[in-house]
């Protein structure tokens, strides 16, 4: 059987914690800031945990993390 395959985009945006949780980035911080808050921005800085209904695809498309 060939070795599978990482999905390299999703490994650049993803990262496993120490208990096996998948850690994100979180959206709408790339442009357009004026409008938003600085409570806001400061927020979106921390990473995100990844729901647990998109966990079971993210471990396919990641084998190896």
């Amino acid at each position: 059987m060939p070795k599978m395959k990482t999905n390299r985009s999703a490994a650049k945006r993803f990262k496993v914690t120490g208990t096996g949780k998948l850690r994100r980035s979180k959206a709408y911080k790339r442009h357009i800031l004026a409008k938003k808050t600085a409570k806001r921005k400061r927020n979106l800085r921390k990473p995100a945990i990844t729901d647990a209904t998109n966990v079971k695809n993210m471990k396919k498309i990641l084998p190896y993390l």
